[in-house]
């Protein structure tokens, strides 16, 4: 099956005139744009930037930070997740994630486990340099995700 039509996401432009705040959303895309530019991708050069918005409206932001051990490599979204609970947060809004690949990027199988484990069924904002955008929920990526519920007797 084709995947399915993204939405676009369009950048704020710059003018003489006096512009609106920026929405929320569009605050978000950026912080992750802005931290994709700390991303440690020199095998892979593969960069992916994560902005994570806890209920409270704080932004927790990841880069994914490769490692010649490809298996000890951590992704962008993984490390915005921890960045959050290390500083005792536990519950989430919504999480963008932006690359410049050619297709939208979703999280991989460990990050959606991570997410859904941490911040349940979260709203994804995906977005890419090619100026795409799709919003959706995790449970669409992960319909039968192994959880706490399953260590109930």
């Amino acid at each position: 099956m084709p995947p399915a039509k993204a939405n676009i996401f369009l950048p704020r432009r710059k003018s003489r005139k006096k512009e609106a705040a920026p929405s929320p959303l569009a605050e978000l895309i950026d912080r992750a744009w802005e931290v994709r530019n700390h991303a440690v991708a020199d095998y892979s050069g593969f960069r992916v930037g994560a902005a994570l918005r806890a209920a409270s409206g704080t932004v927790f932001t990841g880069c994914n930070v490769e490692n010649a051990t490809y298996g000890l490599t951590v992704c962008a979204e993984r490390v915005a997740v921890l960045k959050a609970l290390s500083e005792g947060i536990r519950s989430f809004q919504e999480i963008a994630i932006v690359t410049s690949a050619a297709r939208l990027t979703p999280p991989c199988g460990a990050c959606r486990q991570i997410l859904w484990e941490f911040c349940g069924n979260i709203t994804l904002h995906l977005a890419n340099q090619e100026g795409q955008y799709r919003r959706l929920k995790l449970a669409s990526l992960f319909p039968s995700p192994f959880d706490h519920s399953h260590f109930k007797k």
